[in-house]
């Protein structure tokens, strides 16, 4: 596997044209040079856990933030989440779910487990473009990362 460049989205998508959507939207406003894009939740945990391709990644190249479906292979969202949030190394990373689940258990277990924010995705192109647009925007310009992160940087 190539090296993997510094990350400050890791993009956790299976379907590839939300995959392509989103890296689309990011684009618009400059925000998808550094992003890294998964198709599952195990590689996910391989990539946050620096298993199996992902040894060599520091802890310095860790997202600053992750987009998390919740509909995945393999490993699912949810899971996903909660290794995320119970492991010391990764815990302090936001992570805003980004799914086409409505469904009630779904949004609850999400909050529970830690997620950052959850977003359904929009039907609309243009929505949904602007929406992920919004997420890059805050998440990489608006958002303060925890003190400690500023300083391992």
């Amino acid at each position: 596997m190539e090296k993997v460049q510094p990350v400050e989205i890791l993009l956790v998508e299976d379907n590839l044209d939300d995959a392509k959507l989103t890296l689309r939207a990011l684009n618009k406003h400059n925000l998808a040079n550094k992003v890294y894009h998964v198709k599952d939740g195990e590689e996910a945990l391989d990539f946050l856990f620096g298993r199996k391709d992902y040894q060599k990644i520091a802890p310095n190249d860790m997202p600053k933030v992750v987009f998390l479906d919740l509909k995945l292979p393999k490993v699912s969202g949810l899971e996903v989440l909660k290794a995320m949030k119970e492991d010391e190394s990764t815990k302090v990373i936001p992570v805003v779910v980004l799914t086409s689940s409505k469904e009630d258990q779904d949004l609850i277990t999400s909050y529970k487990l830690g997620v950052n924010s959850y977003i359904v995705k929009p039907v609309d192109f243009e929505k949904f473009v602007s929406t992920v647009s919004q997420l890059g925007l805050y998440w990489l310009l608006l958002n303060e990362p925890p003190i400690k992160e500023r300083n391992e940087s």
